[in-house]
């Protein structure tokens, strides 16, 4: 098997978890050079990683670099994107600069793979909230045409980066102890809150930028801009994945029992959904997993031909690190690199 020269840009929660996903996919890695602000060496999980400074040059001779840049934050592939590009490296990037970009496809690889042959060097990882719901949806929405999709998320602290997680941990310790909730990476104590906003409001429509973000890359990736989509996104006390309730019309009927024979098919899609039994997707079952969870599946009553579902998926893996390295991994089987 062809090997490939290797870089992650961004050692922060999603650098890592490419670092360690690329050698636990058994990604055919010549190389692998880790690149960041400054030069240091890393330590993960036990190995020392030398860490170069992300300068142009720094993609010479490079076949895949991976942008890690965790959601919102700005400066690496606005900078070095197409720097690297230029070099014939083609770049995968996990931020936002890019995904509405008409020369960039954005891609969830069980979806629109095909989407990939009119790549120009740089292809954009989609929202992780954005790709958690769509796994499930999109082979519905096949079988009977998506119409209206509303969303409400529940999304970890780890979407917002290894700050958050160790504010939560912190305030959890803080709790327990009798003290102070501190806080820096939210507006409000996240510990036993729930925080109604998950990026900025930028403009007077009174959507999040992350609900702007899914609304329009749904449309993106499914090619379908008449779909009607809502959404609401709350950041809650979880370390690690993120939990979406699905409220998804179709204009054909879709049975919940015909829902759970496609979605059982689905690639990428683990079926849990036993509620009698205490059976469904939760955050912990996600984390650390490939699939993306759906259950609760039910009619919606308010709707004729609508269904509910709820999905848990891990934002880290299948909503960045993992989704990036597919889309390499896919690239690679079509022959695209």
């Amino acid at each position: 098997m062809k090997q490939y020269n290797v870089c992650v840009v961004g050692i922060g929660a999603v650098g890592t978890e490419m670092v360690r996903l690329l050698k636990k996919r058994q990604f055919p890695v010549k190389s692998l050079t880790i690149l960041a602000r400054s030069e240091r060496t890393e330590t993960i999980d036990g190995i020392e990683y030398p860490v170069k400074v992300a300068q142009p040059d720094a993609f010479a001779g490079m076949d895949f670099a991976f942008f890690a840049g965790t959601e919102g934050s700005k400066g690496a592939s606005q900078t070095l994107g197409w720097e690297a590009v230029k070099r014939g490296c083609i770049v995968v990037d996990n931020g936002d600069d890019f995904r509405m970009d008409p020369r960039v496809p954005l891609v969830i690889p069980e979806i629109n793979p095909e989407a990939l042959k009119h790549h120009q060097g740089l292809i954009a990882n989609p929202n992780c909230s954005t790709i958690i719901a769509l796994m499930p949806v999109a082979s519905l929405h096949k079988a009977a045409h998506l119409r209206r999709l509303v969303a409400s998320t529940y999304q970890a602290v780890s979407g917002t980066g290894s700050a958050a997680i160790k504010e939560l941990d912190a305030q959890a310790r803080a709790w327990a102890a009798g003290k102070p909730l501190l806080h820096e990476a939210y507006p409000h104590p996240i510990l036993f809150n729930l925080i109604p906003c998950v990026g900025s409001f930028k403009d007077d429509s009174g959507e999040s930028t992350e609900e702007i973000k899914m609304r329009k890359e749904t449309h993106k990736i499914l090619g379908d801009a008449t779909i009607r989509v809502a959404t609401t996104c709350v950041r809650v006390p979880v370390f690690n994945g993120h939990s979406i309730a699905i409220h998804a019309e179709f204009e054909k009927p879709l049975s919940p029992a015909q829902a759970r024979e496609i979605l059982a098919k689905t690639p990428g899609v683990q079926l849990v959904d036993d509620p009698k039994n205490a059976v469904y997707p939760m955050p912990t079952q996600a984390s650390g997993n490939y699939d993306v969870l759906v259950g609760r599946i039910r009619k919606d009553q308010s709707s004729e031909n609508g269904l509910i579902l709820w999905c848990a998926g891990d934002n880290i893996w299948k909503g960045a690190a993992q989704n990036a390295i597919q889309i390499a991994e896919c690239m690679i089987a079509q022959g695209l690199k």
